[in-house]
């Protein structure tokens, strides 16, 4: 005999699944992806660094960016994740009639790749590539600016659209512009740091963080969660 089917009331289903729009061309699976790439990778690449450690970069410390791990032992972790980033980012389509989700992603592809193909300048005792170009610099803050510019606009402007009549949406709208502004924030905080001469990977770092939690919130990340851990007691 077969088993008699499991039955699971509408407030349960509720809890553990989310339907799929029709309307959504990409999956919640691309955008939960993306998310722990940017929530990961500076622990990632501050773990890596020690593991590789040289004389210039010796242990855990962090170095004065993000970007300074391309001169450490960790420049496979970062030019791999922002390649990894980048191409989730130019195939990400959003929900139809989005063009706005395409060019936004098409955008933040392409500066994730001038982030890792032209590296900024090693801060002392760091040092440079012999290839390396002082020009380069200023193409690689371009393009971090553009970066973490398009992080905020999918929070602030892509991710808060649709029909908020329901509870849950307004919850998460609320997480996306908290998000949002957050890393605008950790965007002027950087610049000030920069140019008065201190380090930016602690702003650098939150504005990752704070996109890795948007991402992951729109990708529903915890109702994913639940079904691999199963309802609860």
């Amino acid at each position: 005999m077969l088993p008699a089917p499991r039955v699971v009331d509408e407030e349960s289903y509720a809890r553990y699944f989310t339907p799929r729009r029709i309307d959504d061309r990409s999956s919640d699976a691309e955008r939960q992806a993306i998310g722990y790439l940017g929530l990961f990778l500076p622990v990632l690449l501050v773990s890596v660094a020690a593991w590789r450690a040289t004389d210039a970069a010796p242990g855990w410390p962090p170095l004065d960016s993000i970007s300074e791990y391309y001169h450490s032992g960790a420049v496979a972790i970062l030019t791999g994740v922002l390649a990894i980033l980048a191409l989730f980012l130019a195939t990400y389509r959003g929900f139809r009639g989005g063009v706005l989700d395409v060019r936004a992603g098409r955008i933040a592809a392409f500066a994730a790749l001038g982030v890792s193909v032209f590296p900024t300048a090693a801060i002392e005792p760091l040092t440079a590539p012999a290839w390396w170009m002082d020009w380069m610099d200023y193409v690689h803050f371009g393009c971090a600016t553009a970066l973490f510019g398009s992080f905020a606009f999918y929070s602030l402007v892509l991710f808060p659209k649709g029909d908020a009549s329901k509870a849950d949406k307004r919850r998460r709208n609320h997480v996306y512009r908290v998000c949002g502004a957050g890393i605008l924030g950790a965007m002027l905080w950087a610049l000030i740091a920069h140019e008065m001469g201190g380090h930016i990977f602690w702003p650098e770092t939150l504005a990752l963080e704070l996109f890795g939690i948007s991402w992951l919130t729109k990708g529903r990340a915890l109702h994913t969660l639940r079904q691999v851990l199963g309802p609860g007691p």
